[in-house]
């Protein structure tokens, strides 16, 4: 799924191309996309692009008479800018968005159709679509400490809630958990106020160094390469390579349909992490170091 360093690259990418340009037509390819009814989404047609903003993992397109379309890509969404005309592709294609300077196509990979389409109207509408997180790169230590420690859970979990924190999720969490050497696991209100600090000043300079790395490599250009998965990334999507760090084999716990990427050298003191399905079946046979584990590969 997009997370804000991908979605940011989006919506300047988007501002650069669409704001003060007129909507000429919209076209819906899937009804699926679109999850509202009222106002219509032709009532965008004929209206000027004012601003493309960043609501959460949602991308906003605000147009005259404070009409807004909201997107959110879920995992496999992504927007694609075309010469004007262009026809929205078969198989992924979702919604093309047309300019006189040329079409914005959204499209989705696999068969589940996850992204979605609101077309709202006015501000108080819009904030309904706010989940209320923090917007990190905006805020003190001490809200980010407050938000951090008001209910107990892992920081796997406060990391990725949007209730919580604004536009992390589960690659860029992994990240910033990595860069502050802290667990997964670790509970939030057993924290110590250095901790809070150390992974405050952590997830501050992940995302802001990763959002400056994508749209330098972009330039001017339009994303065509929005992925969780990037090269240069310390442990997500790198199990067991070896960590940039201390060169030990990156370890994940899977759970649900999500999963932790971490070194175990760097983050856990050399424990291993196990998950709650794994660890019942495994039992005491779970290894419970990476030296233990190595050797059991071995053997």
């Amino acid at each position: 799924m997009p997370e804000l360093p991908d979605v940011d690259l989006y919506v300047h990418a988007l501002r650069a191309r669409i704001v003060g340009q007129t909507i000429r037509a919209v076209r819906l390819s899937t009804p699926f996309l679109l999850r509202s009814v009222e106002p219509p989404l032709a009532t965008a047609a004929g209206r000027r692009v004012v601003s493309v903003s960043r609501l959460g993992k949602r991308i906003v397109v605000e147009t005259e008479g404070e009409l807004f379309l909201v997107v959110h890509l879920m995992i496999a969404g992504r927007f694609r800018w075309k010469p004007p005309g262009t026809k929205v592709p078969g198989k992924v294609g979702l919604l093309a968005v047309d300019f006189d300077t040329g079409t914005l196509i959204l499209t989705e990979a696999g068969s589940k159709r996850r992204a979605s389409l609101h077309v709202v109207q006015g501000r108080d509408a819009l904030a309904q679509h706010d989940p209320g997180g923090l917007e990190l790169l905006d805020a003190g230590i001490d809200a980010f400490a407050e938000a951090l420690r008001r209910e107990n859970h892992t920081l796997k979990r406060a990391l990725t809630d949007p209730h919580v924190f604004s536009g992390i999720g589960n690659a860029y969490s992994d990240e910033i958990l990595h860069a502050a050497r802290m667990s997964p696991f670790k509970q939030t209100q057993g924290i110590s106020d250095d901790d809070v600090a150390r992974l405050f000043d952590a997830a501050r300079s992940t995302l802001s160094g990763w959002s400056a790395r994508l749209r330098e490599e972009t330039g001017e250009g339009f994303p065509e390469k929005v992925t969780a998965f990037r090269e240069g990334m310390a442990v997500h999507g790198r199990y067991r390579q070896p960590c940039p760090v201390c060169g030990s084999p990156v370890q994940r716990v899977v759970y649900a349909a999500n999963e932790a990427n971490y070194c175990a050298t760097c983050q856990t003191g050399g424990r291993l992490l196990a998950d709650r399905s794994l660890s019942r079946l495994l039992r005491d046979d779970w290894p419970r170091t990476l030296e233990e584990l190595e050797r059991r590969r071995r053997t």
